[in-house]
């Protein structure tokens, strides 16, 4: 009877165990797909979304793995009346290759995605639809457009850097005094200004909107002024907006 008793307390707390675990990923689960990562409004955007969510399952399934194993063994293996204490030298080889080969196996298989995805969301268009020269100072933002006008920071007001849907900008980032950084949280992406260091990426907008952007990097003592806005129009908005500031741009 005592030993029914304990075949009974055993499966009670396997079942807990097992309640525990399910609910956790039952949690986990409910932050799907984007796991607290805001939603992307650039087709690079998506790409680093893909990669943090791809990290997060695996890191939540190697995990759920480990603590299932952990449970196993201390309801498996828990020491009954006055065991003796097991031998410390046992060793199982097949085990021990098996676990140690897939770990490596998961890291190259993690090292290989990260490194594509990063030569996606770096590579820059060799024939963009837009071309902007974003220049950081101490503390400001000048955005200076290919077809020959600017957008310059001013008392008061944040500089807007109006960019089309669907069709890729590149913008090349230059600093005229000190280290700066270029970001946009909507769009995940975030690349620095360096001195002397010519530095393009390529942006394409996904989703109309507009979108707070600012220097990431501490710039000195007015360095949280360095703040703009990106609005992201549609392409024929984009052609009106431009042919306007051109045509201004040019009586002046």
């Amino acid at each position: 009877m005592p030993a029914s008793g304990a075949g009974c307390r055993s499966r009670l707390r396997s079942i807990q165990i097992a309640v525990v675990l399910f609910s956790t990923a039952i949690l986990v689960g409910c932050d799907l797909p984007r796991f607290g990562a805001p939603d992307p409004a650039s087709k690079e955007g998506d790409e680093v979304l893909t990669l943090w969510s791809g990290f997060f399952v695996t890191a939540g399934l190697v995990t759920l793995l480990i603590w299932v194993l952990l449970g196993w063994v201390l309801i498996r293996y828990r020491r009954r009346g006055r065991d003796d204490i097991p031998s410390q030298r046992a060793y199982h080889i097949p085990i021990e290759v098996v676990y140690t080969i897939i770990p490596v196996v998961m890291v190259i298989v993690l090292f290989t995605v990260s490194w594509r995805a990063e030569s996606r969301i770096t590579d820059v268009a060799s024939d963009p639809a837009v071309r902007v020269r974003v220049v950081g100072f101490q503390w400001g933002w000048r955005f200076e457009y290919g077809e020959g006008f600017a957008i310059e920071s001013a008392p008061g007001e944040d500089p807007v850097l109006v960019l089309p849907e669907g069709r890729p900008t590149n913008l090349h980032l230059v600093s005229v005094d000190v280290a700066h950084s270029f970001w946009v949280p909507d769009f995940l992406n975030k690349r620095d200004l360096i001195p002397g260091v010519n530095n393009t990426i390529t942006v394409r907008p996904t989703r109309l909107g507009t979108y707070p952007g600012r220097c990431a990097e501490f710039c000195g003592l007015d360095h949280w002024r360095m703040q703009f806005k990106v609005r992201v129009v549609t392409p024929a908005e984009y052609a009106t907006w431009s042919a306007a500031q051109t045509k201004e741009a040019k009586g002046n």
